[in-house]
């Protein structure tokens, strides 16, 4: 194990944010580095527990005791190889996981927990910074082919998978570059995509063939898919954002969080030298108070908004873990994100009512009313009502399930009652030969989720075009749920 009196001598430490004033004025990554003493000193907290609840936060099954304990040795190198026993893309989980993992900690019970995460990143950037990672090609091919359509965290982690058992993969992406939301839908200061780039650098010298341009439904047909290919994998995610109708909602100012998120990112692609939505000097109001509105926040404080306001259904959270949330679940906590911490209002318990005209057909205030709960139900308190400048209105409140696209059809598939792809534990569909992972098969959920349904998806397709067990790891059934998010 680690250190075995490690969790009695030293604190929870994380490295420290660049100060808001600076960060705000650029794009990059807003963590500042941290040594590798001072990182080995937090891996040493690991308390090697006899049963590591940690593996069971963890949808991939991370083997954390072992890397923190490496990791605390000085053994980087093994500590990576570990690492990638189980995750395709730590560097990505790294930066972007809520850390499901931390909060079933043991440590954590009556302490700060270990720091997982932060191992886990720098674990990744000193294996890619030393040149350990390298691409892992098959010895030999199986002469079959496996179309990916898709190429998000689960469909970039199937296709990896794949193409170390020996099949050849193409990755279908409808976008002119592949990535999906790692791409367009998370902004560079949460994760510059230099780490996305040489990730996918390696799966192409793997034998992975990316075919970005390619709408599958309109350039391709399913049909013409699933005959060229011996299996596909959909990996299409749940992108049907969840909508607003009220009064005013038709107004020119009014958009969704994922259609001014990729324009921003599109201008760090050099793409552009400025958004088509850009905030600069303008009112911003975001209605929703998870991660995707967090980040509409971050890019809105970036592009220079005079205001930003957060509004969120649900009262606020508690400091600390309630009592109907006991370890090891996830605790519905108050969170502040580097986002937050650099400005902007947040406003609980509150409901749009309506938007207002300026006049010329655009938003110029939102009207909300503060909420209660009773029976059940979200109730506006009498006499509550006022109104907030809002130049722009970002909705930021989540996503209901596939796209309803005539790819549906062309595959051959249906959806089920939550919106997602019918399937079966075996990530198998109705349709001969078809795989879905993802958020497309789950419904809109964390990125270790997409990544641990692409590795077990890669097995069901692995077994099916060899007709015997497969050697790869199959991490989860497709009928799992989180315990702990």
């Amino acid at each position: 194990m680690a250190d075995p009196r490690g969790f009695l001598k030293a604190d929870r430490e994380l490295p420290q944010r660049r100060p808001v004033d600076v960060r705000i004025q650029d794009w990059r990554e807003v963590y500042e580095e941290f040594e590798d003493s001072r990182l080995q000193t937090q891996a040493g907290r690991c308390m090697d527990c006899g049963i590591p609840f940690c593996h069971n936060g963890c949808p991939l099954g991370n083997l954390i005791p072992e890397w923190n304990d490496l990791v605390w040795r000085g053994d980087w190198r093994a500590a990576s190889e570990r690492l990638h026993a189980t995750n395709n893309f730590p560097e990505f989980t790294g930066r972007l996981c809520p850390a499901p993992c931390e909060t079933a900690c043991v440590l954590g019970i009556n302490q700060p927990a270990v720091t997982i995460k932060q191992v886990e990143v720098s674990i990744i950037d000193k294996a890619w910074d030393s040149g350990w990672v390298k691409p892992q090609v098959s010895p030999r091919q199986s002469g079959k082919t496996v179309a990916v359509v898709g190429s998000g965290p689960a469909g970039l982690a199937a296709a990896q998978q794949l193409a170390r058992a020996g099949h050849t993969v193409a990755v279908l992406e409808r976008a002119d570059r592949v990535g999906g939301l790692l791409r367009y839908g998370i902004p560079e200061f949460k994760m510059e995509k230099v780490h996305l780039e040489r990730r996918l650098e390696q799966m192409a010298a793997e034998g992975v063939r990316f075919r970005p341009n390619t709408d599958v439904g309109r350039d391709v047909t399913g049909e013409e898919v699933r005959e060229r290919y011996d299996a596909v994998v959909l990996a299409v995610g749940a992108t049907q954002w969840r909508d607003l109708p009220v009064p005013g909602r038709e107004l020119a100012g009014i958009h969704q969080a994922m259609e001014f998120l990729p324009l921003a990112n599109r201008v760090c692609e050099g793409d552009t030298e400025q958004s088509e939505i850009d905030v600069a000097g303008k009112h911003v109001v975001i209605i929703g108070g998870g991660d995707t509105g967090a980040d509409c926040l971050g890019t809105s404080h970036r592009q220079g908004a005079a205001s930003v306001t957060q509004l969120e259904i649900l009262p606020h959270p508690p400091q600390d873990r309630p009592d109907s949330q006991p370890w090891p679940t996830y605790p519905m906590t108050y969170r502040v994100s580097s986002a937050h911490e650099e400005g902007g209002e947040r406003v609980y318990a509150v409901s749009t009512q309506q938007f207002i005209d300026d006049g010329s057909g655009r938003v110029k205030e939102l009207e909300l009313v503060e909420v209660e709960m009773v029976d059940g139900r979200f109730t506006p308190v009498a006499g509550s009502e006022r109104r907030i400048p809002a130049d722009h209105v970002f909705l930021a409140m989540g996503f209901t399930g596939v796209e309803q696209d005539p790819w549906l059809e062309q595959f051959g598939v249906t959806l089920d009652a939550r919106g997602n792809i019918a399937r079966n534990d075996d990530y198998s569909t109705q349709a001969e030969g078809v795989f879905v992972a993802g958020d497309a098969g789950r419904g809109q959920s964390l990125i270790v989720w997409a990544i641990a349904e692409g590795r077990a998806a890669a097995a069901s397709v692995d077994a099916y075009l060899t007709g015997a067990d497969s050697n790869l790891p199959r991490p989860i059934p497709a009928s799992a749920r989180p315990l702990t998010v």
